[in-house]
């Protein structure tokens, strides 16, 4: 499964929770380009935003409108990549659309057990949709399972992620942070 939009689905029909782990270091996401150029180079955001952008805050809007919890945690190497630089800096835009973020030092999540090595949504805590990336980091789709011990196993690394993870307000004005 691939697409814009490949996730519309999966929100919209999702009654109390979806929960992201996310691994990587960057990403490629050519809506994205821009705004990372400009932000590596110390120049201003773009004015405008992508139509993804306006999209994706409009189904994470819509979501948490209809009272389903969307929160994500970032598993991310210190000292930070250009990438997650970027994204400590517009991730106030995510959590004004009702998105909860923690950020959690890979250092930190090894020393607390197993980490995933690939991205993924709970949903329910009935369903993983696991995304798919190219070696550049490009997303090339989804594949989903609701084979229960899979899902139990995606949750249960969740909840110990996001357990210890740091809220963002917090984890940008960390020690962490400055690195």
């Amino acid at each position: 499964m691939s697409g814009p939009g490949i996730f519309d689905d999966f929100f919209r029909t999702a009654k109390k929770s979806a929960f992201h782990v996310e691994t990587k270091d960057s990403y490629s996401v050519s809506s994205e380009d821009d705004a990372l150029r400009r932000f590596a180079a110390g120049e201003p955001p773009p004015t405008e935003r992508p139509a993804a952008f306006h999209a994706w805050n409009g189904l994470i809007q819509e979501t948490t409108g209809r009272g389903v919890s969307v929160a994500r945690v970032r598993v991310v190497s210190v000292p930070h990549t250009t990438y997650v630089r970027w994204l400590m800096s517009v991730t106030d835009r995510t959590i004004a659309n009702g998105e909860q973020v923690r950020w959690l030092p890979r250092n930190l999540a090894a020393d607390s057990g197993h980490v995933p090595m690939d991205d993924y949504w709970v949903f329910d805590r009935e369903m993983v949709v696991f995304n798919t990336t190219d070696p550049a980091g490009g997303t090339t789709g989804v594949a989903v399972t609701t084979d229960p011990e899979i899902v139990a196993l995606c949750a249960g690394s969740w909840d110990r992620l996001w357990g210890l993870g740091i809220d963002h307000s917090e984890y940008i004005e960390s020690e962490f942070a400055a690195r």
